[in-house]
C-alpha cells in the first residue's frame, strides 16, 4: 500500500486561489472511546487522500487501530462496535500512531490539501486532545500557517434546505452516495465523506468555485447563519441556544 506520507510529498502543492472543485483533499474519521477531547480519545482512525483527476480509485487510504489506555463508554461502544479488551488485544501504540497521524495531517495542510471531515470540529478536539494527553506537538505547531478544513455538515447545512437528520447517512442518501462499507466504520465514513464533495460542487457552482484562501471565512460565516436560525427555533421552544462557534479565526 503506498504510504500517505510519500503521496502527500508527490502531492501538488496547491495555492490559495485553487477552487473546491479542483483541490486534493486529505479524509478524516475517528472513532473515540467518548465524546469529550482530552477525556475521552481515539480508537481508530482513517486518513484517505484524494486526488480530484482520479477519484476514489486513486485513493490513499491509512487505516490505525489505537489502544486508548482508557475506558471506551458504553454508549461509544454500542455504535462503533469496540470493547475494551479488544482495543487491548489489537491496538497500537498510542504516542506512535498519534503522532504519526498528525504529521500527516500537518504534511497535507503544508502542502495546502485541506482537511476534510464530517462535523470537523469532533475529529480535529480528540486529535488535538490526544496530543496534549501523550505530550506530543500541537497541531498549530506543526504547521506552516492556519489550519484549513472542508466540512460538508457546514456545507450541506449552507447550500440545501431540508428537513430531518443531518447525520453522515442521511446526507450521504440525498445526494446519492453509495458507501464502501458500513456507517461507524472510520474508513467508511471517511470515504463517504470525501465522496459527498463531488455531487455538493456538482450541484453547487458557488461551492465548486470557492477558491481555498477564501474557504475557511465562507464556512464560519456558514455556521454562523445556520446557528442563528437555529437558535430562534430552539428559543420559540424555550430551549437553550447553542453557544459553539465553528472553528476560531486564525
Amino acid at each position: 500500500m503506498t504510504d500517505l506520507l510519500e503521496a502527500i510529498d508527490n502531492a501538488p502543492s496547491q495555492p490559495d486561489d485553487r477552487t473546491l472543485a479542483e483541490s486534493w483533499l486529505l479524509g478524516f474519521d475517528t472513532e473515540t472511546t467518548g465524546v469529550v477531547p482530552g477525556r475521552d480519545a481515539i480508537c481508530s482512525a482513517t486518513l484517505v487522500l484524494r486526488d480530484p483527476a482520479k477519484g476514489h480509485d486513486g485513493d490513499v487510504l491509512g487505516e490505525w487501530l489505537i489502544d486508548p489506555h482508557r475506558p471506551i463508554s458504553p454508549g461509544a461502544s454500542r455504535v462503533n462496535g469496540f470493547t475494551d479488551e479488544f482495543l487491548k488485544a489489537n491496538g497500537g501504540d498510542p504516542v506512535e500512531l498519534v503522532e504519526r497521524i498528525a504529521r500527516i495531517v500537518a504534511a497535507a495542510q503544508n502542502k495546502g490539501i485541506p482537511l476534510l471531515a464530517y462535523n470537523a470540529p469532533f475529529d480535529v478536539h480528540m486529535l488535538q486532545g490526544d496530543l496534549h494527553r501523550w505530550g506530543l506537538a500541537p497541531l498549530e505547531e506543526r504547521q506552516h500557517s492556519g489550519l484549513r478544513v472542508v466540512d460538508p455538515l457546514v456545507i450541506d447545512r449552507r447550500i440545501s434546505h431540508r428537513k430531518g437528520k443531518r447525520t453522515l447517512t442521511a446526507t450521504t442518501e440525498y445526494y446519492g452516495v453509495v458507501p464502501h462499507g458500513d456507517f461507524h466504520d472510520a474508513t467508511a465514513d471517511t470515504v463517504a465523506a470525501v465522496d459527498l464533495m463531488e455531487p455538493i460542487t456538482r450541484l453547487h457552482a458557488d461551492v465548486a468555485a470557492l477558491r481555498l484562501g477564501e474557504l475557511m471565512a465562507w464556512q464560519r460565516a456558514a455556521h454562523e447563519q445556520w446557528r442563528e436560525s437555529f437558535n430562534r427555533w430552539l428559543a420559540s421552544r424555550g430551549r437553550r441556544p447553542v453557544t459553539e462557534g465553528w472553528f476560531p479565526e486564525d
